[in-house]
């Protein structure tokens, strides 16, 4: 996979001038367009998307360093107007794209090349699990993105689950795993910086289609699914590893992630402080 993506590189290199969609550059990479931007920032820490506006912008500044109009840069590097590019090359190098050439300052953003890093002793588990159709009921809200440590609005949302809401749920739920789990969905583009928000569900899985209005209900297909279980301090281990089976263990499998929620339980350990066994539930098809 790792070959591969320096190919995609190379790629979008050979076409940043070009209009270049990232529906074509999946394509090339011969994955859904929904696979290869998870993998793609996972490894890359960047939004795919941001990676090209930021390679458009850092090739925009050179030209203009060697004394290209801001008009013809501009619409090379494909922005609609002048304004547009004005503003997003402000943004990014905080300052004028006229004042590039006159003040010889710039800023520059490297291409990407990815390479192997290999790290002793880190096994990662996993097992391939088929499930029927079932749907994810429960209660849901829109938080912000938090890659690390402890989310407090879905600790709230945790807080909120009324009695009613939790024997409903427990009625409910008929199939595996028989946890109380975490899904996350609809999330905003911006990843970069952890700006936006997505949709969480804490809820349980159920083949029942009859559900109140006191939960929401998500329909899950019949899919196969990538199970990664792991234990340790909490959440960290658990945001560790959903991390790793992006970033280490898809690059190298035969699987590639579909446009369905992920979900994911914890069982706090009651013998030590803060510490969980915790299973990560990844949707997957055969590439």
């Amino acid at each position: 996979m790792l070959h591969e993506l320096n190919h995609v590189i190379d790629y979008i290199e050979e076409h940043l001038t070009d209009d270049l969609s990232l529906e074509s550059i999946s394509e090339f990479a011969g994955v859904s367009d929904y696979h290869f931007r998870k993998i793609f920032f996972y490894i890359a820490g960047i939004t795919l998307s941001e990676y090209i506006k930021n390679r458009r912008l850092s090739e925009a500044n050179k030209d203009l360093l060697n004394g290209e109009k801001v008009t013809d840069v501009a619409f090379k590097y494909r922005y609609e107007s002048l304004d547009g590019f004005t503003r997003a090359f402000k943004n990014w190098s905080g300052i004028l794209p006229s004042n590039v050439f006159k003040t010889g300052l710039s800023k520059y953003f490297p291409k990407l090349s990815f390479v192997i890093n290999v790290k002793g002793g880190l096994a990662m588990d996993v097992r391939i699990v088929e499930k029927p159709a079932f749907n994810l009921v429960g209660v849901t809200k829109r938080v912000p993105m938090q890659f690390e440590g402890v989310n407090n609005e879905i600790v709230k949302l945790a807080q909120s689950i009324t009695d009613a809401q939790q024997e409903e749920m427990h009625s409910l739920q008929n199939i595996e795993p028989y946890e109380v789990v975490n899904a996350s969905y609809d999330a905003d583009a911006n990843f970069l910086k952890e700006e936006g928000d997505l949709t969480h569900l804490i809820g349980v899985l159920t083949t029942l289609d009859q559900v109140s209005d006191r939960l929401e209900k998500v329909s899950i297909p019949a899919c196969t699914w990538a199970v990664f279980p792991n234990e340790g301090p909490f959440p960290d281990t658990l945001q560790q590893t959903m991390a790793r089976t992006y970033s280490e263990w898809f690059p190298t499998s035969d699987y590639e992630v579909i446009e369905a929620p992920s979900f994911s339980f914890t069982k706090m350990n009651e013998y030590k402080e803060n510490y969980a066994y915790s299973e990560i539930w990844i949707p997957v098809r055969k590439k």
